[in-house]
């Protein structure tokens, strides 16, 4: 079970502590808000890359500008409670911007994972990570599971459609 750590001195402290120990420190990020299969299997999939899986989430301020005004569905909090109560999470953090590019240079993993619907190539993140040696992954992603697909299914089976 993993803990959450909103400030990312007192997160980094910990991070040395596991490099001393030559962990591999992964990290990845989203919005989480409505946690699913695919969400599950991409962070099974990150924490098998190393010793300690940070997840990042979007602060709700940061999805409201990202999603629209009626998201997060779920509260940062609650977001992260759930997240770190997953066996493959060790760490939570949150982060006010639209990116994780901050979170990154605060936290310095070894590996940024994304799921496989991104191109690494174009994101923010892959020359912020090569700043101090560290790599860009994209994981397999799972077709067909979103948060706003589970959201589309909640709408549509409330108003009687199927």
């Amino acid at each position: 079970m993993g803990t959450v750590i909103e400030d990312w001195f007192a997160l980094r402290s910990l991070l040395e502590k596991h490099a001393g120990r030559n962990n591999k420190i992964v990290s990845t990020n989203g919005v989480f808000d409505l946690l699913h299969v695919g969400h599950v299997r991409v962070l099974q999939a990150a924490r098998c890359l190393g010793d300690v899986l940070i997840v990042g989430i979007n602060s709700d301020a940061s999805v409201r500008r990202l999603k629209g005004v009626t998201r997060p569905y779920v509260p940062q909090g609650e977001r992260a409670e759930v997240l770190a109560a997953l066996a493959c999470v060790t760490y939570v953090t949150i982060f006010t911007e639209d990116t994780p590019v901050e979170m990154l240079r605060a936290l310095r993993p070894n590996i940024h994972t994304k799921g496989g619907d991104y191109n690494i190539d174009s994101m923010p993140e892959t020359p912020v990570m090569a700043e101090w040696g560290g790599r860009v992954v994209a994981l397999p992603f799972v077709p067909g599971k979103s948060s706003t697909r589970l959201a589309e299914l909640i709408e549509s089976a409330a108003k009687g459609e199927s």
